[in-house]
C-alpha cells in the first residue's frame, strides 16, 4: 500500500519536528483518517523525499516527526513548458492536474484573443496560485517531488516577445499542419502552445510561427484545448521521454 505523501513549503530536514499545513492536516485527518503513529512522506519541492510518522493531532493540527531524506525523483527527461491558452471553467485545473502527472516541468497560462475566460490583478493573482495549488497535489499524487512552477499570466503576445534559451524546440498543434512528431529530431528543451477553445487565431499563429513555433497536428482529428496538451505531451513522452522504458505500461 502507497504511503499518504504531502508537499510542505518549509524547508525540511531529517530528525525535526514540524507541523503540517492547516490544508494538508485537515486532509490528514478528516479524510484520510490518519492517526498518531500513521507513517507518511512528505516532500518540499527541493528535491527528494522524507520518511515521517504523527506524532501527535490536536483537532486540525497535525506534529509530524521527519525520517531520513530519501534521494528519490521520478522526473521525465524531457523539459517541457506547456503554454497554455485559458480554458473557461474547471477545464484548467484538469489540464494542469494531468500535464503535472504527465511530467510537465512549467506550466505558463497566457491569455489569447480566443479566450473565454478573462482574468486580470488580483483575480489572475489569486487563480494562479489555486493552478499552484493544484500542481502540488498532482505532485503528491503522482509521486514526484520537484513542484512545476505555474508562472504569472499574460498577453499571449507579451509572452512571445520575450528570448528563449538557445536550443528549445518551439511547438503548437494545428489540425491542417503537415508535419508530425515524428518527424522531427528528438529534443530535450521543448515548450508546447496550446491555444483556448477555438483555437489560436491566425495573428497569434503568425505571431508563434515568427517566434520560432513549428506547427504539427496529432492525427487527422481536430482536439480539444483540454485534449491537445495532453495527447502532445503523452506522445512526447513516448517517442522522447520515459514512457517507452522498459517496464513502463
Amino acid at each position: 500500500m502507497n504511503l499518504p505523501r504531502f508537499y510542505c513549503r518549509e524547508a525540511l530536514s531529517p530528525g525535526a519536528h514540524v507541523e503540517l499545513p492547516e490544508p494538508v492536516a485537515r486532509h490528514a485527518v478528516r479524510v484520510l483518517r490518519l492517526a498518531p503513529g500513521a507513517s507518511l512522506v512528505l516532500f518540499d519541492g527541493r528535491g527528494g523525499e522524507y520518511a515521517a510518522r504523527i506524532e501527535r493531532i490536536e483537532r486540525d493540527r497535525v506534529h509530524v516527526e521527519l525520517g531520513a531524506w530519501r534521494d528519490v525523483e521520478r522526473e521525465a527527461p524531457l523539459s517541457v513548458t506547456l503554454v497554455q491558452a485559458l480554458q473557461a471553467g474547471d477545464k484548467m485545473d484538469f489540464t494542469i492536474q494531468k500535464a503535472v502527472e504527465l511530467g510537465i516541468r512549467e506550466i505558463v497560462p497566457v491569455d489569447s484573443r480566443r479566450s473565454v475566460m478573462r482574468l486580470a490583478g488580483e483575480r489572475a493573482a489569486k487563480r494562479v496560485a489555486h493552478w499552484q495549488g493544484v500542481a502540488a497535489s498532482a505532485c503528491e499524487q503522482c509521486g514526484r517531488n520537484q513542484v512545476p512552477m505555474v508562472a504569472p499570466l499574460e498577453k499571449l503576445e507579451n509572452w512571445l516577445a520575450r528570448p528563449v534559451r538557445p536550443g528549445t524546440l518551439r511547438l503548437m498543434l494545428a489540425p491542417d499542419a503537415t508535419a508530425t512528431l515524428s518527424a522531427l529530431a528528438p529534443a530535450t528543451d521543448i515548450q508546447l502552445l496550446i491555444g483556448a477553445e477555438g483555437g489560436l487565431d491566425p495573428a497569434e499563429m503568425a505571431a508563434a510561427h515568427q517566434a520560432g513555433f513549428q506547427a504539427v497536428r496529432l492525427g487527422p482529428r481536430v482536439l480539444r484545448t483540454e485534449t491537445a496538451g495532453l495527447a502532445a505531451l503523452a506522445a512526447l513522452q513516448m517517442l522522447w521521454g520515459d514512457f517507452g522504458e522498459l517496464g513502463d505500461v
